[in-house]
């Protein structure tokens, strides 16, 4: 016997899914509820601390998807966006076909116009490979989570149901960064510079984790703001 649905969409958040089977054999009125999965971009600064929530997201059971992972993906694989740097900052971007890792810091990724051409060039297929993980990772999870520095800049803004940034006082971004990246102060100050003023991502997110205090404390902000969203999906 056909299967009739019925369905009654409750605001933005839900969706009811009323099957009633037409045969004495099964039971009337069982009760499906679509839950609507989020997509959900983690940004800030460097070091801000991005990397520490997402590893708390990821510890709840959460798929977190590095963008910056993905795009040295491309950059070391693609064979087209290879022959594109290789044009556009010359054949020493590479050696024996792998990322030319100091050339490009020292020659590229130091200058704001030679960062935005690069990104040029990275950022489409960085998207499009974001957007298949999304919907790969959704298929067996109500959530998930995408770790990007450029959500802004790169305008993937509209990618996303929601968007946290992660921000810290500029000392304490500037300390961590030395610590991690092993880069001196002039050269952290001014990464920090090239990318957007935090006090502007601060007003575009919908939730702001201010990281200035311990671990402990980054933990109970990042589990309060997923006790949050994981209401919004239910």
């Amino acid at each position: 016997m056909p299967l009739l649905f019925s369905r009654e969409g409750v605001g933005d958040e839900f969706l009811f899914l009323t099957l009633n089977f037409n045969t004495a054999s099964k039971t009337d009125g069982i009760f499906f509820i679509m839950k609507k999965k989020l997509k959900v971009a983690i940004t800030g600064g460097i070091g801000s601390g991005k990397s520490s929530v997402c590893e708390i997201i990821n510890s709840k059971g959460y798929p977190v998807i590095y963008a910056d992972d993905i795009s040295k993906e491309i950059l070391s694989t693609d064979k087209l966006i290879q022959q594109k740097v290789k044009t556009t900052f010359g054949v020493e971007a590479y050696i024996n076909n792998k990322p030319n890792t100091k050339f490009l810091a020292d020659k590229v990724f130091s200058d704001p116009q030679k960062v935005k051409k690069i990104n040029s060039i990275l950022h489409p297929p960085t998207i499009e490979k974001i957007k298949d993980m999304m919907e790969e990772k959704l298929s067996k999870s109500e959530m998930v989570f995408i770790e990007a520095a450029l959500i802004y800049e790169a305008k993937m803004e509209d990618m996303f149901d929601y968007i946290i940034v992660v921000a810290a006082p500029e000392e304490i971004r500037i300390s961590r960064t030395i610590e991690s990246k092993g880069i001196d102060r002039s050269e952290t100050i001014k990464r920090i510079k090239n990318q957007m003023p935090e006090e502007k991502k601060k007003k575009l997110a919908d939730f702001v984790i201010e990281n200035d205090g311990t671990i402990d404390h980054l933990k109970i902000k990042t589990n309060f703001i997923l006790s949050i969203l994981s209401s919004i999906k239910q």
